[in-house]
């Protein structure tokens, strides 16, 4: 999948799903349940469960129309804050909170939101981007930002899960360029990160909120988290910062992936060193202001 590869990868997971010893459905903890075997989807009143991350299920959400088109339902079981967003989706007939139980409706047949794309045995075509697919809720409150400059967006720490992916806030501070404002999205900041940096806090922990800021600011710069996939997914500008080791969902080398046109990849070339990575970034940033100044 990292390298574009799908027919490859569906015929190993194809593989490895028959060789699979298929333990009871539904027991255990989530992330170890075995939920699709194969069964046919087409036809089918299918849940789809989101058991993952926040990013994960923006990335996957874009299955959910191909998906449709062969079920006769479908039904969405997933993270609480992102239902604003599921329950707006193309090809989504019902979106409802994933808790510790069993859901509340009617289905044929379950399958874990990752697993989609497999299941459909979709091409680049369809995994390929052509336009945003996440739709925001009318905005629930106006939208503030120091309009001097060019406005950019950052985050830069991530959740418990992989804290390689984390960039010390105080290298941040290089970014504050002439002609650029710095507006933190970063939830929970704190006031010595914010004055270290030089950025203007407006984060909320409203995600659908979030899109709107997303969309008012004229860049985002941010770490590989759930923030990187909503800004791709709404078709936002977002330079991401990936560290040496990088997901699979991104690829290996070049500054683009398939999954979000919008968004520019900057990557380590030595694990752990994010100096290298915000030099490039302040570079880059000083080139993008110049540029625009010279066409104002």
């Amino acid at each position: 999948m990292r390298a574009g590869d799908f027919e490859r990868a569906w015929a190993v997971n194809d593989r490895d799903l028959a060789a699979s010893s298929h333990p009871p459905k539904h027991t255990g903890p989530r992330h170890l349940q075995r939920i699709w075997r194969a069964e046919p989807l087409a036809g089918k009143h299918v849940l789809v469960r989101c058991y993952h991350g926040l990013g994960d299920t923006i990335q996957f959400l874009r299955f959910m129309q191909p998906l449709r088109g062969v079920a006769s339902s479908v039904s969405i079981w997933c993270q609480r804050e992102l239902l604003p967003l599921v329950e707006r989706a193309a090809g989504v007939d019902r979106a409802l909170a994933l808790h510790d139980g069993t859901p509340e409706l009617e289905f044929e047949v379950d399958i874990e939101i990752m697993e989609v794309p497999h299941a459909l045995k979709v091409g680049r075509g369809q995994i390929e981007m052509g336009a945003p697919y996440i739709k925001l809720p009318p905005k629930s409150m106006p939208v503030s930002l120091d309009r001097e400059g060019l406005t950019v967006g950052l985050v830069w720490e991530v959740g418990q899960w992989d804290k390689r992916r984390a960039i010390p806030p105080e290298l941040l501070r290089h970014l504050a360029v002439r002609g650029v404002a710095l507006h933190s999205l970063q939830r929970d900041a704190t006031t010595e990160s914010l004055t270290g940096i030089g950025a203007r806090d407006i984060s909320t922990p409203e995600i659908a909120t979030l899109g709107h800021l997303l969309r008012e600011v004229d860049l985002v710069i941010c770490v590989d988290t759930m923030v990187a996939h909503l800004a791709g997914a709404l078709g936002c500008e977002a330079w991401v910062l990936l560290h040496a080791d990088c997901d699979w969902r991104w690829p290996s080398t070049g500054g683009r992936s398939l999954w979000y046109p919008s968004v520019r990849l900057f990557r380590q070339t030595t694990a752990g060193d994010w100096s290298t990575v915000i030099a490039e970034v302040r570079e880059a940033l000083q080139e993008r202001v110049t540029a625009e100044q010279r066409v104002a």
